[in-house]
């Protein structure tokens, strides 16, 4: 298919020639058209050579086009080539007179120089009387030949050419002027939109010096998956998960899951969740082979349009090998130390319990000795068992369909006896049964931790209430107590490892911080969650919510 060139295009061709050719190009339709007419006479109308006027208008254009090429224009003041289409008039004039009554119709040729003058945008008056002026002129020889015999065709040509002229030298030079408003308008954009792109040039290098002084790696991509903005530490994620064209959601990538070992399917990359919609955060995999492989924490959050349509997404990789290490580190020494120190306590507690069964023998004050150190022992022993839970690798959860009343009503028994010492009342209110799907050994152990705490800090008395219900896919489980309760900053902290509030420790309850946190670990092994809601001095609200069937997303 031809391409057809822009007026911007042509404008542009036409004022990069010369002005001797600017102009030769002006006058050029009407030599061709007066020439075609020449050349043709001798055959068609070859009285009109008798003609002088005929053969002097001929002659007069052959001139005046040859005056285009050989007058120095560009030397002369701005307009003076206009000279040209002014003697056309003339020329024109010469041949319509000269030809008639054989070519009467000669004096259309009157648009070509009135085009050129009004076109021109100068000397608008002057080309506006010539416009109506030079027409009745030529106009007027045909008529005084008749007068006063005159025709009403001799009258309307006479009066109406002109001023059809007259009109259309007026619309050529409305247009024009409206055209030069267009001009200076889009002049005035194209300005605007040159000082829009420096700055916003200037933006995208400020954009990519923040983008590569940052520590994390950023790609934002368009929805087929497309990098549309990268920064050098995203280049090198890319190189080291075998990422070396385009487009990230395609091909083989050494991105690996936690293990370390199995390849992440397509759908499981962070990219092509982010591309399907997806926003997450804290969602870690393993880039690149051993023994040059890193851990990346991801998080992406999705590109919209105003109307709310996807676009694409924004990916963030944070290189935490050096904290996973850290904790797999520090893991292993809680493991290794609370296995170095069960040892030695369980072969204190077997002794002290083989002591104590001969006690008629013990004076009471040994008896007494022995058994604090028993209760002790058994507490180290106790603090042991929460830090190797605290340990993720050891904490393993095997979910089925459970009946969580049945959980509760056992959490409820083995607590009974520690309410009835502190005077505090177990309520329950738990339909049954009530399914969920969880690990009931370490759903079981959560529950113990959390009615535990909620008689422990009601040092006074009070009430501990359990109840439940179901929320679409998931249940609900709620342990409320009317205890000492804590602040809202406390609140928001208090699943933190060894996290302990300020009053806890000056009503001297004892506790190393790890029991809450074992239970939010619990709780999210099952893809839960677990709140807390309180007021001090009012009591605390603790709800684990897990799902009611089969596996569901994390949060």
């Amino acid at each position: 298919m031809a391409v057809r060139p822009s007026p911007r295009g042509v404008a542009l061709f036409f004022r990069k020639l010369g002005r001797r050719t600017q102009v030769a190009l002006c006058q050029l339709p009407l030599f061709l058209i007066v020439g075609v007419l020449g050349v043709a006479t001798p055959f068609t109308w070859p009285s009109l050579l008798s003609s002088p006027a005929y053969v002097a208008g001929l002659g007069l254009h052959l001139v005046l086009f040859a005056a285009c090429f050989v007058t120095p224009w560009e030397r002369m003041r701005c307009g003076a080539y206009l000279i040209i289409p002014v003697l056309d008039l003339l020329a024109i004039g010469l041949l319509r007179n000269g030809a008639a009554p054989h070519l009467g119709g000669l004096a259309i040729l009157l648009v070509f120089p009135i085009i050129w003058l009004a076109a021109s945008g100068m000397l608008v008056r002057t080309t506006l009387v010539l416009s109506a002026v030079g027409p009745f002129l030529i106009m007027l020889p045909s008529a005084a030949v008749r007068f006063p015999h005159l025709t009403a065709a001799d009258i309307t040509s006479l009066v109406l050419f002109p001023l059809m002229m007259l009109a259309v030298a007026l619309a050529i030079r409305f247009a024009g002027v409206n055209m030069r408003v267009q001009q200076r308008e889009l002049r005035a954009m194209s300005e605007e939109l040159r000082e829009l792109l420096s700055v916003s040039r200037e933006r995208e290098k400020l954009l990519t010096t923040i983008l590569d002084a940052t520590d994390v790696a950023v790609a934002a991509v368009d929805r087929s998956g497309r990098y549309l903005v990268t920064n050098n530490r995203q280049r090198i994620f890319r190189q080291a998960t075998g990422v070396a064209d385009e487009m990230p959601g395609q091909g083989h990538q050494l991105i690996f899951g936690q293990d370390r070992q199995t390849l992440l399917p397509s759908g499981k990359r962070p990219i092509n969740r982010a591309i399907a919609g997806e926003s997450f955060a804290d969602y870690l995999v393993w880039a690149g082979e051993e023994p040059l492989q890193r851990a990346y924490s991801t998080a992406a959050r999705p590109l919209t349009s105003e109307d709310g349509s996807l676009n694409g997404a924004v990916v963030v990789y944070s290189d935490v090998t050096g904290w996973v290490e850290a904790l797999a580190a520090h893991e292993e020494l809680i493991s290794n130390v609370s296995h170095e120190f069960r040892t030695p306590l369980n072969s204190i507690l077997g002794n002290v319990d083989l002591v104590l069964e001969d006690a008629a023998e013990l004076s009471s004050i040994t008896a007494q000795r022995l058994t604090v150190v028993q209760r002790n022992s058994e507490r180290l022993l106790a603090l042991l068992a929460d830090l190797t839970a605290t340990a993720s690798a050891a904490l393993k959860v095997h979910p089925k369909r459970t009946d969580l009343a049945s959980l509760v009503e056992t959490s409820l028994s083995s607590a009974r006896a520690e309410a009835d010492r502190s005077g505090v009342s177990l309520a329950a209110d738990i339909p049954s049964p009530l399914w969920a799907y969880a690990d009931p050994l370490r759903i079981g152990q959560a529950l113990d931790n959390l009615v535990s705490n909620a008689i422990k800090y009601s040092p006074d008395g009070g009430v501990v209430d359990i109840s439940a219900g179901v929320s679409g896919d998931w249940v609900h489980l709620r342990v409320r107590d009317t205890g000492m309760g804590m602040s809202t900053d406390d609140a928001a902290k208090i699943f933190r490892r060894y996290f302990r509030t300020d009053s806890a420790r000056e009503a001297a309850i004892p506790g190393a911080g790890l029991g809450l946190s074992i239970t939010k670990m619990i709780v999210e092994r099952h893809g839960g969650r677990v709140a807390c809601t309180s007021d001090r001095g009012k009591g605390s609200t603790f709800t684990v919510t897990l799902p009611a069937d089969g596996p569901a997303p994390s949060f």
